[in-house]
């Protein structure tokens, strides 16, 4: 025994464990029927299940991707590319047909601060669905070129 009160055995060998074989364990042979019928219950559970209902408000949902769309349909009038590819779009919340877009302009001074947000909601207001459309318009955090998509920045000419 050592001074801490640990015991300390010392040994001169120790017996290896036995191995696990793949070969030890053998499963009863499978029939080319037994098989096929194994997959074909795979298939038929797969084919008949059915995807998940797609919450028309939520990204991706048919009401969400028709305010996108409507969105996409305004353009900057000294930019060339619609308001939504261009980054000034920073969110869209759909609620029992209400809409709230937060989104801000590429300036303060943008010739188009007093007329864009009604623009906005006159457009977004007039999808189908779409009860009451308001817009948040923010200047934190500030646009900037890093926030177009790929396909506004080709438009420009910045790719």
């Amino acid at each position: 025994m050592s001074d801490n009160g640990i015991r300390i055995e010392e040994v001169e060998s120790v017996e290896a464990p036995p191995k696990a074989r793949v070969g030890d364990i053998e499963p009863a042979p499978e029939t080319m029927n037994a098989k096929l019928e194994r997959k074909r219950d795979y298939l038929e559970g797969f084919l008949a299940a059915k995807p998940a209902e797609a919450d028309p408000h939520a990204v991706g949902g048919d009401l969400y991707e028709a305010v996108v769309g409507a969105l996409k349909d305004i353009y900057d009038p000294e930019i060339p590319v619609n308001i939504y590819d261009l980054g000034l779009i920073y969110n869209v919340e759909i609620d029992e047909g209400h809409v709230l877009v937060t989104m801000t302009l590429t300036t303060p001074h943008c010739p188009v601060a007093e007329s864009m947000p009604a623009e906005v909601e006159l457009r977004v207001g007039a999808v189908p669905g779409v009860g009451d459309a308001e817009v948040n318009l923010v200047w934190d955090p500030p646009w900037s070129p890093q926030n177009m998509s790929d396909e506004a920045r080709l438009e420009l000419g910045m790719l």
